[in-house]
């Protein structure tokens, strides 16, 4: 199946089950027990909310934990690709990347990596979304979660 190429407008990953439904579902449970506790407070009431409540935080928590070990993983890959691609005098400051930069550089394709390495450890360029935003022709990430 062929997959649309990839660019900073269109690479964000949206699952509508976990995005839409999901949060959906999660937001009008909330908002039910919430009704529930206000207009018949009882123990059951209260536990639905504290169950629901514990919804949202598992949900949020899984959702974040998941997306740390992504840009950990991420990191590696790149400091990988760094280390076959870049010239030696930037192999020697890897370590000087943080994670977030990292994450932006992985859109850079080979042939663009070493000047925006450049750009970003001059400090010209230092978020994600400026180091994403500076790619010209995007190397696509179709595996993320």
């Amino acid at each position: 199946m062929s997959q649309q190429p990839q660019n900073y407008k269109n690479h964000a990953k949206m699952v509508p089950g976990f995005h839409y439904v999901g949060s959906l579902l999660i937001l009008a449970l909330l908002v039910s027990s919430i009704s529930g506790v206000v207009r018949n407070p009882s123990v059951d009431t209260a536990m639905t909310l504290i169950l629901v409540l514990t919804l949202v935080l598992v949900s949020s928590y899984a959702r974040r934990f998941a997306l740390g070990v992504q840009d950990r993983v991420i990191r590696l890959e790149e400091r990988l690709r760094m280390e076959r691609v870049l010239p030696e005098d930037l192999r020697e400051r890897i370590p000087e990347f943080s994670t977030d930069q990292l994450i932006g550089l992985r859109f850079a394709p080979n042939e663009e990596l070493e000047d925006l390495a450049r750009r970003v450890l001059s400090g010209e360029i230092t978020d994600r979304k400026q180091i994403k935003m500076a790619v010209k022709n995007w190397r696509a990430d179709h595996e993320r979660v």
